[in-house]
């Protein structure tokens, strides 16, 4: 009878200290979500209420229309070259971090965090301005003939030079958690066993840090889906994600319902990905 009558009170405690959590994510989580969704089933107003009854899919309709599926696939494709771009960059760096940092894996893991130390917005206006045509990128490359008329902004490659310089981190501390734990003894069986570099990388290294390599392209992959400022300062109208689309109709287009069915398909979208990505990468995360 004790060990009965104390389950419910560890249970009441237990959901005493989530209590305030709980409060947080459904007043600033939560209820802002359930907005959105109303919204997008809203009627479009140009007064004051920009959302208005009666109810309606048109909104839905409007951005599963096949005129949108160009910046539909940008989107993805700018999302997955990202992905791609900081794995490539991210891996080397982090095994280097976890393997040979020594006494400095400290200093070089505060090395990584340091731009997240200063805004967001700051960071990518300056890489606006290397990237201009009279900017230090272009003015260097204009050394060896390889300048461009214009600079690189407002161009496929700039958007993606941008998210990538801005979720690198997100990709390298996940991975320099996987690699920490992986036993390096594995890599000498390989080569002892015949396996050359190339082999143990893929039979050996790439299956043992795996957990780290989804973690790390989940948490990349999300937020560039979703990123408005990038492409709406590095690219142009022709570089339009679906992040920017869902910013000019909540702002310029004055179309909240669109707005919001848009956002709902996004999320939709990730939480498709999310599905897809199991539990491997749930340990580094």
């Amino acid at each position: 009878m004790a060990r009965c009558g104390s389950v419910p009170r560890r249970w009441l405690k237990a959901n005493a200290l989530l209590a305030p959590t709980g409060l947080w994510l459904g007043f600033f989580l939560i209820a802002p979500l359930v907005v959105v969704v109303e919204f997008s089933f809203a009627t479009r107003h140009t007064g004051v209420a920009r959302a208005v009854l009666p109810w309606t899919v048109q909104a839905y309709r409007t951005a599963l229309d096949p005129a949108f599926l160009p910046i539909f696939g940008r989107t993805l494709l700018y999302a997955g070259a990202t992905t791609v771009a900081c794995l490539l960059l991210g891996f080397p760096l982090a095994w280097f971090i976890a393997r040979y940092g020594g006494r400095y894996r400290t200093a070089l893991l505060a090395a990584v965090l340091i731009p997240f130390w200063s805004s967001y917005l700051a960071r990518i206006y300056a890489w606006k301005a290397l990237l201009d045509g009279e900017g230090l990128v272009n003015t260097v490359l204009g050394w060896v003939g390889l300048d461009r008329d214009g600079g690189f902004l407002l161009t496929h490659g700039a958007v993606v030079l941008g998210l990538t310089y801005g979720f690198l981190p997100f990709m390298v501390l996940p991975l320099y958690v996987a690699c920490e734990r992986f036993d390096v003894r594995l890599v000498e069986a390989s080569y002892d066993l015949g396996h050359g570099r190339v082999s143990t990388f893929f039979r050996v290294v790439l299956p043992g840090v795996m957990s780290g390599v989804l973690a790390g392209s989940l948490l990349v992959l999300v937020p560039a889906a979703g990123d408005f400022v990038t492409p709406k300062l590095l690219g142009g109208v022709e570089q339009s994600t679906f992040g920017s689309v869902i910013d000019d109709q909540f702002r310029g287009g004055n179309n909240w319902p669109l707005g919001s069915a848009m956002a709902v398909l996004l999320l939709v979208l990730v939480v498709f990905v999310l599905v897809l990505r199991g539990r491997r990468g749930e340990d580094v995360l």
